[in-house]
């Protein structure tokens, strides 16, 4: 019984086919950035690749060794809680924990330029590295932080090498086991994963393309986000008879 604007057919005909229209370059639209975001990891693949050749390697112990930071849990404090997501795609704030409630978690003190990793989900890429707004947050015992050697190695360097496809060959060697679940990272393995080591100014070059590149990709999220309201709009103006 619900009554709906019903114009004439030519009118809906029209609207629909420029609706189509509007669609069809929103998406065009998208599928350029996918291509930009793609030439650009590509572009990083091979800068990456052009200064490891012929770079001598060393086990990661003698690079970025772990440096884990205990905390002794206050009852009535608030610990501000930090998690790795999967597949490279960095760092994420969780809610944070109340002294009281923590039971079988041990917190760990989490510094920007920790290289984080998931002890259970390392192996599918669940590292990252600890960035400004990470500093100061807490880690569970189910993380490992390492620190590079200033003068050795940065962090940037590093973790994208462990997220290379030879680097998760590599750490998923060091996380034995079939199950999901139980593919727990060892740390000692972990330790003993060579990792090539070119000059520090390369690898500080190297730091300073992949920030250009994040300036890029922040700025591809917000056109996305402008993007994704076109339609929304577009529909809206329709149903307004602004078409």
């Amino acid at each position: 019984g619900v009554e709906v604007p019903l114009p004439p057919l030519a009118d809906q005909q029209r609207v629909v086919g420029r609706i189509e229209e509007l669609a069809a370059q929103i998406n065009e639209a998208r599928g350029l950035q996918e291509e930009i975001e793609g030439d650009l990891n590509v572009m990083l693949a091979s800068a990456h690749r052009q200064i490891v050749v012929d770079a001598p390697r060393k086990p990661l112990i003698e690079v970025a060794p772990l440096n884990r930071r205990p905390v002794t849990v206050e009852l009535e404090k608030s610990y501000p809680t930090i998690a790795v997501r999967s597949f490279g795609r960095g760092t994420f704030h969780k809610p944070p924990l109340v002294g009281s409630e923590i039971t079988w978690e041990k917190p760990f003190l989490v510094k920007a330029g920790d290289i984080l990793v998931s002890n259970i989900k390392a192996w599918e890429g669940a590292l990252a590295v600890a960035k400004s707004g990470d500093n100061g947050r807490f880690g569970s015992h189910r993380y490992l932080t390492c620190v590079p050697i200033k003068g050795v190695a940065t962090a940037r360097f590093v973790c994208f090498y462990l997220l290379t496809p030879e680097g998760l060959h590599a750490v998923g060697e060091a996380s034995p086991g079939s199950a999901d679940r139980n593919r727990t990272l060892s740390a000692k393995a972990f330790m003993k994963i060579p990792v090539p080591v070119p000059e520090y100014s390369k690898q500080l070059w190297f730091d300073s393309l992949c920030e250009e590149v994040d300036k890029l990709k922040n700025l591809q999220v917000e056109t996305a986000a402008e993007i994704d309201a076109l339609l929304p709009s577009v529909l809206s103006k329709a149903i307004l008879g602004e078409l």
